[in-house]
């Protein structure tokens, strides 16, 4: 059986990253870039004025109550004519290209006589590059401003306009299968009967994939019948990602192992030692077109299923958008409670995650198994307690994973 991190690898060395492909600016929102960018122009362009007010030379401000002559006056988009000199001013408005010789711009709520052609200044000084901002000062031509990897949010493209980059080079988002196994299952909109329970996994899956930037397809569910059962799988295969929920533990109906071998999926592995999650499967598919489908058997306890995603599935889609294994895979923390813990395998218990005194806390919710969704909604995050028995105190060191909850 694999431990946690040997799974990761195992995930890393078989998802192959998907081919990049170019997209208009306008199309690329929430997409990886898949190569870096490197700026053709200085930000900004000129020297440029952060305020409407004047162009001055800040050693001719010495004094409340300097007099300068008013030279001509620019809007956005004009070009000035003149330099600067001794005693001379040029009236600018924000984003305005500065004249040679500038180096501060007067706020105009800081000079009186604005609108004669001689001004007075009433501040007794300003320092040399106040309310501008030098050619290149943002970023210069040559430099690499985002690399490979980034995720293009809004910031992100608005640099890629000013940068004048029409189009880039981007991973697409994956596209994910989601089949919920199980003859007790019901949609969520139905009344469970008898020994029934709601199809909950899958509503929290959806909600995970789109997390991860990828677009979730499901599929329903599928009962403990292996006709049924083997045509879901064949038309989730069909996605980059297939996500079984259920049916992969040992018991008789789990049938989802061998029909998943009986179709042609390669196993990796099957089962980690973790708690919860233990029976997590994972494969790979080759397909007739000539790509791979990647596919993850989850196990029905919701909460096994949430962590198990965490860990395993949202690797593999980041591989799979070209991104690397993270550094940062666990973090330390210190926690704020007393906690006993007694495991054969390591235990990823949820946990209330917050920031205090520049220090990372986590305490653990009131959690009573994998079944128990409720202790968890309460959780932003899981500690990861190493297997053993163990008594912790108040303010010992642990090592802790954050779930992704930004949607």
């Amino acid at each position: 059986m694999l431990s946690v991190e040997q799974a990761l690898v195992a995930i890393n060395k078989t998802v192959i990253p998907v081919s990049a492909t170019r997209l208009p600016l306008n199309e690329v929102a929430g997409l990886p870039l898949a190569e870096p960018i490197v700026a053709t122009v200085d930000s900004p362009p000129f020297d440029k004025s952060l305020m409407d007010g004047f162009a001055v030379r800040s050693c001719d401000i010495d004094r409340v109550g300097v007099e300068l002559d008013l030279l001509e006056r620019l809007t956005a988009g004009e070009v000035p004519s003149v330099s600067l000199s001794a005693g001379k001013t040029v009236q600018v408005m924000t984003g305005t290209q500065l004249p040679a010789g500038t180096d501060a711009v007067v706020k105009i709520e800081d000079v009186s006589g604005a609108e004669s052609n001689r001004i007075r200044v009433e501040i007794a000084g300003i320092a040399p590059g106040r309310n501008m901002l030098h050619q290149g000062e943002s970023l210069q031509a040559g430099e690499t401003v985002l690399e490979a990897g980034t995720l293009l949010r809004f910031a992100q493209i608005r640099l890629l306009a000013e940068l004048g980059v029409a189009e880039v080079s981007i991973f697409r988002r994956p596209e994910v299968s989601i089949l919920a196994t199980g003859n007790e299952l019901v949609p969520v909109d139905q009344t469970p009967g008898p020994g029934q329970i709601r199809n909950s996994n899958e509503s929290m899956l959806i909600a995970q994939i789109e997390n991860a930037n990828a677009k979730a397809v499901p599929l329903g569910i599928a009962r403990d019948e292996v006709d049924e059962l083997r045509a879901k799988i064949l038309q989730g295969l069909e996605s980059d990602f297939l996500i079984l929920s259920g049916g992969v533990s040992a018991g008789v109906l789990d049938l989802v192992p061998k029909i998943l071998q009986e179709v042609g999926v390669r196993q990796v592995f099957h089962k980690v030692q973790l708690k919860p999650g233990k029976p997590v499967w994972f494969g790979q598919y080759s397909r007739e077109d000539g790509k791979q489908s990647y596919v993850f058997g989850l196990p029905g306890n919701p909460v096994s299923a949430l962590v198990c995603f965490e860990l395993f599935v949202r690797e593999a889609l980041s591989c799979f958008q070209g991104g690397k294994k993270r550094d940062d895979f666990l973090q330390t923390a210190f926690l704020q409670q007393a906690h006993l813990v007694k495991s054969d395998r390591p235990v990823y218990y949820p946990t209330e995650i917050s920031f205090s005194e520049g220090k990372i806390w986590a305490k653990p919710v009131r959690w009573v198994g994998s079944a128990d969704i409720r202790g968890t909604s309460r959780a932003n995050g899981m500690i990861c307690f190493p297997a053993g028995e163990k008594s912790y105190q108040p303010g010992d060191e642990v090592q802790i994973r954050f779930w992704h909850t930004e949607l």
